[in-house]
Order: C-alpha cells, then structure tokens, then sequence
C-alpha cells in the first residue's frame, strides 16, 4: 500500500452556532482540510478566538508607559567598571485614560496617555472621552495590548517611573529622526556611477531603474529608489533599566534611544 494512501477515517465536523456568554466565546468548529489528517494532530482553528490564543505567549502580561527624552549621561558599572552610555528618558504624567476588553473590542489593552493639552487644542469627541473618564486632555495617547483582564489597571491610574525595575529589560519604540528626501546613495547605499569616463552630471544618480524586454519592460516592485529616508517607527528590543528616579518620576536606560523631532515619545514595553 502506497504510504499517501492511509486507512485513516475523515473527521465528521460538526457546525455549531457562535455563541458568547460573558469573556468565554465558543467559535465554530472549522472546515475539513486535508493537512489536518493524521495521528495526533489537532483541529486547525482559523477563529479570531484562537488566533488570540495563539499571540497570548508573546503578549504583555502589563501595560507599558509613555515617556519623553530628555537628553543622555553615562553611567559606570561597578562591577566591570566599564562606562555605558545612557538615555535619561522622564514620565510626565502618564494616566490610564481607558480600556478595550474582549467583549466590546475583541481585545485587551490599556489606553494610557501623557502630558498636558490645552482644551482649546483638543477636538470635542476626545475632549468628551476625556470628560467621561475623568482625565485631563494628553498630549500623546497609546494603546498598549495585554494578555486578559488582569492587566488592566483602574481608570485614572497614575503610571509613575516606580513602574519599572532597575535591571528589567524593555522595548523602546520612537520614531527615529526624519532626513527629509534623500539620493539613492545616502538612503540606500549605492556607489554612485564613474567620476569621469564619460558620465555627466549623473555621478550620483540611481541609473537604470527597470530591465528590457527580457524582464517585462517595467520596474520590479520593491525597487530601490530615491525618496524620504528616516522618520519611521523603530523598536529596540531588551532594553536594560540602569537606573529609575521615581520622585522625579526618570527612567534611564542602557544605550542610545531614538527620539522623534516633533513628539519627542518613547513607548516602553514591560
């Protein structure tokens, strides 16, 4: 008997309606596949429940807070007695605003923001969300994506620098700062054409762009051009916390941070 051949019976699938009874959700029990044949294989779930379920491992058990960098200093180890270089990163007034739960929005996370907007400056709807929570308008406001329920803090919460531990380990997100439109040499890195021999005035331009015929006379996508460079969001992952100031609520921590040139925010992941 061939192996692909297998005496293996055909799961039956039953189809049940969706129900939700308070934060349990009973999805439908999926389709038939052929890749789910075999000993000891699990049904394969394709529900928004169980794609939850699977990204709970990687999901934060607390929220993160929002900070400002306020420049750098440098710190010495004692131990190896090496000098680090450290950003100085300062919590002005970081509050729980809101929550998404799992019920309402099919997922949990801690709005936080920080900061102080004058109302002025601050559009109705936010002002009126701001209003109904009890909180005072922020300059910045985040979500931050927690496992359940228990990582919900109460509304109105203050997020201090207490928050954190000296020695734990972060992720940093900021945008990094902008360059404004760049050359193909500066963003990506090319040569550049023959500094005589022939070429003029095109020293540092990109050149050809597309093949001929043989290549479907067109411009592959993904194709490195010239463009604006920088101004994106960046993570830096295992971040360690040197030192945490809580009265005057600073955070510092190990290395260069990247700070944007307009919000000057750094997101910090638990």
């Amino acid at each position: 008997m061939s192996p692909l051949t297998t005496n293996i019976p055909r799961a039956t699938i039953q189809h049940q309606p969706c129900s939700q009874t308070g934060n349990q959700i009973d999805q439908p029990t999926p389709r038939y596949s052929r890749f789910n044949r075999g000993h000891n294989l699990p049904i394969l779930e394709s529900s928004t429940a169980a794609a939850l379920e699977r990204k709970a491992y990687t999901t934060p058990l607390r929220t993160g807070a929002l900070g400002t960098k306020k420049g750098m200093t440098a710190l010495y180890n004692a131990d190896t007695g090496k000098r680090h270089a450290c950003t100085v990163v300062q919590l002005d007034r970081v509050q729980v605003v809101a929550h998404k739960t799992r019920p309402n929005n099919g997922y949990w996370a801690v709005q936080v923001g920080s900061g102080w907007k004058h109302p002025s400056n601050v559009t109705r709807p936010l002002l009126g969300h701001y209003a109904q929570n009890a909180v005072s308008p922020k300059r910045h406001l985040v979500e931050f994506k927690v496992r359940d329920e228990r990582g919900l803090l109460a509304i109105g919460e203050v997020i201090g620098a207490g928050w954190f531990q000296e020695g734990q380990f972060v992720d940093a997100r900021a945008n990094c700062k902008g360059k404004g439109f760049a050359g193909v040499m500066k963003k990506h890195g090319f040569h550049g054409q023959p500094a005589s021999h022939g070429v003029s005035l095109t020293h540092r331009s990109m050149g050809s762009s597309g093949p001929s015929q043989g290549g479907g006379s067109r411009v592959y996508p993904g194709k490195k051009m010239a463009g604006r460079m920088g101004g994106q969001q960046v993570t830096m992952q295992n971040v360690k916390v040197m030192k945490v100031d809580n009265e005057k609520s600073i955070v510092v921590l190990n290395g260069k941070r990247h700070q944007s040139a307009v919000k000057s925010r750094l997101n910090l992941d638990v």
